[in-house]
């Protein structure tokens, strides 16, 4: 779901930004999109609603990223009888205007996927990355990070 859909809230809305930080802090040219998708009913059908999504844009085609485009799902687990909202995994995907060139998924064994990948630097910092964004929304319970 779009991030700025699921900014409700002070706490949320704060841990949106700092993802956002984090994410610039590693790609400092990269404007983020807090509404990467479009709001029809077809594309509404498809949002996980326990998901935070937010695109980043590259000025042009990035070489070492392999993309103009990132999309970032960090996907939960919501537990209403405690309240809690858990990050359990994590998808980034790289876009071109040809289409999608590669995903990197933090559920099994973090690897990247894809017709293209970005440089090993690029990977590295997707990695830190992600770890970064399950430390935020989970504190030490980072899960099977390598």
């Amino acid at each position: 779901m779009n991030a700025a859909e699921q900014a409700i809230g002070l706490e949320l809305a704060t841990k949106i930004a700092a993802v956002v930080t984090l994410f610039k802090a590693q790609f400092a040219d990269a404007k983020a999109d807090l509404k990467p998708w479009a709001n029809d009913p077809d594309t509404k059908e498809h949002i996980d609603p326990d998901s935070i999504d937010i695109g980043f844009h590259f000025p042009g085609w990035s070489r070492s990223i392999q993309s103009r485009s990132i999309l970032v799902q960090i996907r939960f687990y919501s537990n209403a009888l405690e309240e809690s909202r858990r990050a359990i995994g994590l998808e980034a995907a790289g876009f071109t205007h040809l289409g999608e060139q590669w995903r990197l998924s933090t559920i099994k064994d973090w690897q990247f996927v894809g017709s293209t990948e970005p440089t090993h630097e690029v990977q590295e910092k997707l990695k830190l990355f992600c770890r970064q964004i399950f430390e935020l929304f989970n504190g030490s319970e980072t899960g099977s990070i390598t």
